[in-house]
């Protein structure tokens, strides 16, 4: 058996062992290795701490497909390969939408980059700190992420099915707000607003989709943005019948 959290490795030493008269392969580990099987492997930090809320933006992006890419002939060798360059590009991607200016030795930025990034195995969690932000810069970001997810089907995915075999080709996205919840030293975050983010993104074939509750765009947006997004109700699995978001108007023609 082998769990690795951080440096910890479980590993124990493959034996043969009479049990009940009966010799059965079974694996040996000494007792300071099985005792470091515990919550510690998670890399939580102390979860019995009190939790502390904060108001967010939760973006889930899923890579729609992935599973299948992941099916290919010798998926070890072409998953590290995407893997590595769409997490590469997708930071630098909100590093870059949210730079106002670079100087020598500083960067300014017109909002404040996730506090918390996760990768989910099919795509990435990010959540943003809305504390002390504009409702026009909250909005803002959403239509930054619309953006991300455009470049990555007009131009990530071009240039990396030159290098992997049947990349994902639609880089899905929801979004939604609300409080979220530290876990132990605030290493991960809970909270309804990352399930309906969740949720949003797998909203039948929808690439981008956010909820008119908490983002008004005729109010907040850029203009630029508003031919963009039309809002429709759907029904929601577990949060309502005629829940009203914002989908891309190019998606609902």
């Amino acid at each position: 058996m082998r769990l690795k959290m951080g440096k910890i490795v479980l590993k124990g030493k493959p034996a043969i062992r009479t049990i009940d008269g009966v010799k059965e392969d079974v694996i040996l580990l000494d007792d300071r290795k099985f005792n470091k099987f515990s919550p510690i492997l998670l890399g939580l930090g102390d979860i019995s701490l009190p939790s502390e809320q904060v108001e967010a933006l939760a973006a889930v992006f899923d890579l729609s497909g992935f599973t299948n890419f992941c099916s290919q002939i010798d998926p070890h060798l072409a998953v590290p390969e995407y893997l590595s360059r769409f997490l590469d590009w997708l930071f630098e991607e909100i590093r870059t939408n949210l730079t106002a200016k670079s100087y020598a030795k500083v960067t300014a930025l017109w909002a404040q980059l996730p506090f918390l990034a996760k990768f989910l195995g099919d795509g990435v969690l990010f959540l943003w700190d809305t504390s002390n932000m504009s409702e026009t810069g909250v909005c803002n970001i959403v239509g930054v992420l619309y953006e991300i997810c455009l470049e990555y089907r007009h131009t990530f995915y071009k240039k990396v099915k030159r290098s992997v075999v049947n990349p994902p080709k639609i880089l899905r996205c929801g979004i939604a707000r609300g409080r979220v919840f530290s876990v132990g030293n605030a290493q991960d975050y809970v909270g309804p607003c990352i399930n309906i983010a969740s949720r949003l993104q797998k909203l039948s074939l929808l690439a981008f989709c956010f909820p008119r509750r908490g983002f008004d765009v005729k109010r907040y947006m850029d203009r630029s943005f508003w031919p963009v997004f039309v809002e429709m109700s759907v029904n929601l699995r577990g949060i309502g019948e005629n829940e009203l978001v914002w989908i891309p108007r190019e998606e609902f023609e």
